[in-house]
């Protein structure tokens, strides 16, 4: 009996509540998301939590060691301990939508045979990539290999399927030829308006050189 895989996709905009929900991941990803000590109320209002919520998590963070407090009257000071190994752990989540970039870029880079270029444009270019969010990518396909191509298609189809495992959102790939990308990007349509204005290269050629090259 073949087992069936269920993917739990991420959401790039609350990374750090997605793993953690609650006020208490509220809590951690504002903590998460600067170096400097905040007092409590500060906490409250950009987590969106009430004072008493605040004041009941906070103790609670710091008897876990993932948060350190130091008086500083009249209030006291909160900031995440950046040597303990669950606030690393939290530092990573809060970074999820940069970390996943670069995994995308790599994952380009192992392709057998390799894009020219690899733009992530849409909602997780522009970091409003949540649970429901498909990641949209163009990959420019060398010169000389067809959309057919046996090779080429076993390269996206493994590419596609390692980013699915990566985030669990599913992948939407516009594959398009090195000789027809410059015309696109010169003339665009609506989506490929999308793509220049949005788009962000993880590998390969930038958006500037890709318009300058020769096509068909």
């Amino acid at each position: 009996m073949t087992g069936i895989r269920y993917h739990v996709a991420m959401d790039f905009r609350r990374p750090v509540e997605a793993v953690i929900p609650g006020v208490q991941g509220r809590i951690l990803a504002v903590l998460a998301e600067t170096t400097a000590e905040l007092n409590l109320r500060t906490i409250a209002r950009l987590a969106d939590v009430s004072p008493a919520q605040a004041s009941r998590v906070l103790p609670e963070l710091v008897m876990l060691g993932l948060v350190e407090r130091r008086e500083a009257p009249p209030s006291a000071l909160f900031a995440l301990v950046e040597d303990n190994v669950a606030a690393r752990a939290v530092h990573a989540l809060s970074r999820s939508r940069e970390t996943v970039l670069e995994e995308l870029g790599a994952l380009a880079r192992h392709m057998d045979p390799s894009p020219i270029s690899a733009i992530v444009f849409g909602s997780l270019a522009r970091g409003e990539a949540d649970a429901a969010s498909d990641l949209d990518v163009v990959l420019v396909r060398p010169a000389g290999l067809g959309e057919d191509d046996e090779p080429w298609v076993a390269s996206a189809d493994a590419w596609r399927d390692a980013v699915l495992r990566l985030t669990g959102n599913p992948v939407r790939m516009l594959e398009i030829a090195e000789t027809e990308v410059a015309r696109r990007l010169r003339r665009p349509t609506a989506l490929w308006a999308d793509v220049i204005r949005d788009g962000v290269v993880v590998h390969g050629s930038s958006l500037d050189a890709l318009r300058s090259r020769r096509g068909a």
